[in-house]
Formats: C-alpha cells, structure tokens, sequence
C-alpha cells in the first residue's frame, strides 16, 4: 500500500524542530525512535483517516490524534491526508489556527 498523505511545509518544519529537540534532551536513538513512531502513526492514519478526534471548532473538517506529548493535526481529503502540523499538546490549538488566519 502506497502511503496517501502530504506534510504541509509547517508540518514538515514542525518535525525537523522535534527531532532536533528530542536529540539535543535525550540522543539520537530517541529522536529516531520518535520518528519512526510518527511514520507508523502517518499509516495508521492513512488507514483510518477518521481515527483521530474531529476538531471542527477550531477549522473545519480538522481531526488531532496524539503521540507521545505531540498532536497531529490532519485534514482528510478524499482518498487522502493532509498532514498540517505536529505541534505541542499543551499548545492552544484556536490560537495557532487564528495566526494562520492573520
């Protein structure tokens, strides 16, 4: 099975930012190991797109699913899955969709 989904240009940043913090705190093989846990989640989502929490009330049609102290935050599309960020779970989801927005 082809993995149908996109990382967005700040989904992307957001890991590159996350890896590089897990390495910097805890080693390599943690950050690597945060990796491929966030590859398999990417599956598991493209395999039940609607696994992960609807979150309409901060943008439609958004679902979150965590990992580890992480959110994913994705939209389905069809047949696929837009990746939009990987962000902090205690971060405030309405205020970072609302700089988006600005």
């Amino acid at each position: 099975m082809t993995d149908r989904f996109r990382l967005t240009k700040p989904a992307i940043k957001d890991i590159e930012e996350i890896a590089d913090y897990i390495a910097q705190q805890s080693g390599l093989e943690q950050s690597e190991r945060f990796l491929s846990k966030l590859e398999s989640k990417f599956s598991k989502i493209v395999t039940f797109p609607l696994l992960g929490r609807k979150r309409d009330e901060i943008l439609l049609d958004i679902r979150t699913i965590s990992l580890d102290n992480y959110l994913i935050i994705y939209l389905p599309i069809g047949d696929n899955i837009e990746i939009l960020r990987i962000v902090s779970g205690y971060r405030d989801l309405s205020k970072l969709f609302t700089e988006l927005e600005e």
